[in-house]
């Protein structure tokens, strides 16, 4: 049997952020592809969103990427059905979907990865340009847990306001609940400086007490850093070391766990077995 025989009928539809109807500039975020014979469709977003933000610096790329996981879950709910139809009914005049094309593929995850090079991160790949901050942190992160197949199973972007009250904006990156304990994750950047380290500190009571409250049971939150070596923060720079420490010890002091980047693959195993996978 040929290669060609051998691949599985789909279709695919392109994800478009349109930040301007009028001006109809677009950058394509994200990729739907459905397997015409098992039905079963998948979709994916970008994890780099610089060019988004070339488009549109004022883009909520936060949003962007909590659509991906409500996306997923209208699929799983409603596998069959002209569901295609609907999403592109519901999406927002700022995410569009193209209308579907014809595509063959060896599998879904190959095509997946096929279609996302060809049409979504065309030039991440030879830029060599690296994301930093707390968009590198959350790349991480999103990624440690990907791979231990737990990101889906998780909360993501939580709303501190659930907690707290009504128009407190932060919002936490991911967290889950294996039983009796609320585990929270947010990427901290300690590059800027120590603002987002104060931020989350100042939070941190106000969340533990909505927690107990609202779902009876104790909060575990945890701020991802980088690595002091990464900041350059040593014995050889020592006021950069000072920030670091004071960013770090400001939110242990306010009992929140801090751990780095490289911690992240303990951290995903540990979810791993919590949630069963």
């Amino acid at each position: 049997m040929s290669g060609e025989q051998a691949r599985r009928t789909c279709e695919f539809s392109l994800l478009r952020y349109v930040p301007d109807a009028v001006r109809n500039e677009y950058v394509h975020i994200g990729v739907i592809l459905r397997d015409e014979e098992s039905r079963r469709l998948e979709v994916r977003f970008t994890h780099d969103w610089r060019r988004v933000r070339c488009l549109d610096p004022e883009a909520d790329t936060a949003l962007l990427e909590g659509l991906e996981g409500e996306l997923k879950a209208r699929f799983e709910a409603e596998p069959e059905g002209d569901l295609l139809r609907k999403l592109q009914e519901s999406l927002s005049l700022q995410v569009q979907m193209t209308d579907p094309k014809a595509y063959l593929a060896e599998s879904l995850p190959a095509g997946m990865e096929e279609l996302m090079r060809l049409y979504v991160e065309p030039l991440a790949r030879t830029r060599g340009v690296r994301p930093s901050g707390r968009t590198a942190i959350q790349q991480k992160m999103r990624g440690a847990f990907e791979h231990v197949g737990v990101w889906d199973l998780m909360r993501k972007r939580i709303a501190a306001s659930e907690y707290t009250r009504p128009g407190d904006p932060l919002r936490i990156d991911a967290g889950y609940r294996p039983n009796g304990v609320i585990r929270m994750f947010h990427a901290v950047s300690l590059e800027p400086g120590v603002e987002m380290a104060k931020v989350l500190a100042f939070s941190e009571a106000g969340l533990r007490t909505g927690v107990a409250r609202v779902e009876k049971a104790e909060l575990e939150l945890t701020a991802i850093v980088e690595p002091a070596a990464q900041l350059g923060a040593s014995d050889e720079e020592p006021d950069r070391l000072a920030v670091y420490r004071f960013g770090v010890e400001t939110m242990e002091e306010h009992r929140i766990r801090v751990l780095t980047t490289s911690d992240l693959e303990r951290v995903a195993e540990t979810a791993r077995r919590e949630l069963r996978v």
